[in-house]
């Protein structure tokens, strides 16, 4: 991995130490210049035209994700942005009163949300499936909850935004494989740091952000939605003209691929700057980029525990690269802005942003710090160095 070529192409690593991955990363030159292109196309010709004339490079973009994701481009749907993919996943499961959602302790709070809100709306029940002692779900326990309560849908994050554990899916996919239980995966912070396969998952729904490791633009997500919910005729609550065809006036036809799952209207140029974001990461290398953060991660973990005014958060059989820490004296906001005053980005957290794992951690939140393959061990020794000081150690 050519380390100087990519901060080379990456115009934020001039200005700041940009460790908070987890959060929205640092875009390459490819990138920009995909989405630049586009918005000048259309201030020259018209959204509409503009979105004609591209239509061969959109294409692309389906296929660019589809290869990264180990697919095909008709698995592929475009979003806004990661809720919308979840949220329009979720629509699509027929639930009915008494139904069950079987989830865990370490899903994303916007998900956890959204469970509740079904509860409240359409009287599903939320189990959430127990931790293994080690840390991160206990699958055989969630295994005996699905043979028991046989829940309508296992929903589950790969990758929490408060820790950096990283959940085993593929197990869990084997036993929603094996129970025929619906099984949709929340995949925001793993895409783009690790190889994420949802057809070696086994799940039904793959759900994920452009903005985060995978180092795309904001505002824009993707869907990825197996050929068992194409075939099986699983539609969004609420498709519209691009997900269906009004064929009579009492009868739509939804789109065949997994566009039935898509809007209409789109920000085509973040569209475009997500598959070459793709492309990019699939260019670098997803083992490689694994192999580079999660080194660097643990690096930054064990400097860390070393400083006696730090706790590290993070608990699990297999880590990534997001570090969570509380820091002495320090109310983590308050510790986000000393250290972007230094030049140095990070990002921080509340207890409502994991109710469930900073309660059995005792934290009111925690300092999230989350390196991407173009940091570099003295961007480590900076953040570190600093936390050092800032703790008078």
């Amino acid at each position: 991995m050519d380390i100087h070529r990519l901060r080379s192409e990456t115009p934020g690593c001039a200005h700041r130490v940009h460790l908070n991955n987890a959060g929205a990363s640092l875009a390459p030159d490819p990138v920009l210049e995909r989405i630049r292109a586009h918005l000048d196309l259309e201030s020259r010709v018209g959204g509409y035209e503009a979105e004609a004339e591209a239509a061969p490079a959109i294409e692309e973009s389906y296929r660019h994700m589809a290869a990264l994701l180990g697919t095909e481009a008709r698995n592929v749907a475009f979003t806004e942005h990661a809720t919308a993919s979840f949220v329009q996943a979720l629509s699509a499961v027929p639930f009915e009163p008494g139904d069950v959602i079987l989830t865990t302790r370490h899903d994303y709070v916007s998900n956890q949300i959204q469970y509740i809100s079904l509860g409240k709306r359409m009287g599903v029940e939320v189990v959430r499936a127990p931790d293994a002692p080690e840390g991160g779900v206990d699958v055989q326990a969630l295994a005996d909850l699905v043979r028991t309560r046989r829940p309508r849908l296992v929903a589950m994050t790969h990758i929490p935004t408060n820790s950096g554990l990283v959940q085993d899916v593929a197990a869990v996919g084997r036993v929603c494989r094996e129970h025929e239980v619906l099984f949709l995966v929340d995949a925001c912070q793993s895409l783009g740091q690790m190889p994420v396969r949802p057809g070696e998952i086994g799940c039904h729904f793959l759900s994920a952000t452009a903005r985060k490791f995978l180092r795309g633009p904001r505002g824009a997500g993707v869907l990825w939605v197996s050929d068992d919910v194409l075939e099986g005729g699983m539609e969004p609550l609420f498709p519209d003209l691009r997900s269906a065809d009004w064929v009579a006036p009492d009868r739509y036809v939804p789109a065949a691929t997994a566009r039935r799952f898509e809007t209409w209207e789109f920000a085509w140029a973040l569209v475009l700057g997500t598959g070459e974001a793709a492309r990019y990461a699939g260019e670098v290398g997803l083992e490689a980029i694994r192999t580079r953060v999660s080194g660097m991660a643990a690096d930054l973990r064990e400097r860390l525990a070393g400083l006696p005014g730090v706790r590290v958060l993070d608990r699990g059989p297999e880590l990534c690269a997001i570090v969570t820490a509380q820091v002495r004296g320090w109310r983590p906001p308050d510790l986000v802005m000393e250290l972007r005053r230094r030049g140095i980005n990070t990002t921080g957290q509340s207890r409502v942003d994991a109710v469930i794992d900073y309660d059995a951690k005792e934290s009111d939140g925690a300092l999230r710090i989350s390196p991407h393959y173009f940091n570099t061990d003295d961007e480590i020794a900076a953040v570190v160095g600093a936390l050092a000081e800032l703790t008078g150690e």
